[in-house]
């Protein structure tokens, strides 16, 4: 597992690939997490192996080809808080290529391939924005491949939008028992932005028994580990908070347990 003191990766640099969070780097067995800054004309791209991926545009656009074929120009938003994603899933063993055609932030999520899937853009609105919690608890979510959509062998991946001053991921839940249909086992990272970008946001990552018990200061651009624990974030007044999730574990399927002392919030 991840040692308590790496929890949270600041980016590795401004441009070229800003973060590469890869299972041995996490010290777990699924994710990877790649992040990748272009500017226009400049090209990036690489090889899936035994892993899915799926390439989600967090800002600005590129044409994108996989195995040679070319999937057209995508994307939309210059900012992750403009509207939905545009994202591209790539299969075990092929290769993939992004031209940026303009300024581009480039995820690159991973997991473990198999099964026999298709290479296959995955636009905005493929499936429906959804607002979850009340009060300072609300905050709006884009899933990009949820564990419904039935088209990949481990990745899960989704965008959340937590308005100024609330918390997300909360109450506190954690997934990190195979006990199914209770709760599934799934590592998990978070890609963080703030708008305005000078803000920050709080996430405590902890477990039962606090053998795990970190509390972590989120700046723009941050990722954050989740190899076990509840994982609840905060951000602060005046700054909208943005991240993108990739979950992957033994089986696809997000099953949940929530800190019980916090259920109370839910009713």
């Amino acid at each position: 597992m991840a040692n308590q003191q790496n929890l949270r990766l600041r980016p590795q640099a401004k441009t070229g690939l800003v973060h590469n969070v890869t299972p041995a780097s996490a010290g777990w067995s699924h994710v990877g997490f790649a992040l990748h800054k272009l500017s226009e004309g400049e090209v990036t791209g690489g090889e899936a192996g035994a892993n899915e991926l799926c390439l989600v545009l967090v800002s600005g656009k590129a044409r994108i080809s996989v195995d040679g074929i070319e999937l057209g120009e995508i994307g939309e938003r210059m900012s992750p808080f403009e509207g939905a994603p545009w994202a591209v899933y790539v299969p075990m063993g092929s290769e993939w290529a992004a031209d940026a055609t303009t300024a581009l932030e480039l995820a690159v999520c991973a997991a473990p391939g198999g099964g026999d899937y298709t290479a296959r853009i995955i636009p905005p609105g493929t499936h429906p924005r959804l607002s979850r919690g009340k009060g300072a608890n609300v905050r709006h979510v884009y899933n990009i491949m949820p564990e419904d959509d039935g088209a990949a062998n481990s990745l899960l991946v989704v965008e959340v939008i937590t308005p100024q001053g609330n918390t997300s991921s909360y109450p506190p839940h954690k997934h990190d028992q195979d006990n199914l249909p209770h709760e599934s086992q799934l590592e998990e990272t978070y890609f963080h932005r703030l708008n305005p970008p000078q803000g920050f946001a709080m996430q405590r990552v902890y477990t039962d028994d606090r053998s795990l018990d970190e509390a972590l200061v989120i700046e723009d651009g941050d990722v954050t580990l989740v190899p076990r624990g509840y994982h609840p974030v905060a951000t602060t007044a005046g700054y909208d908070l943005y991240y993108l999730n990739v979950m992957a574990g033994p089986k696809r399927v997000w099953k949940f347990h929530n800190a019980p002392e916090h259920e109370w919030l839910l009713k």
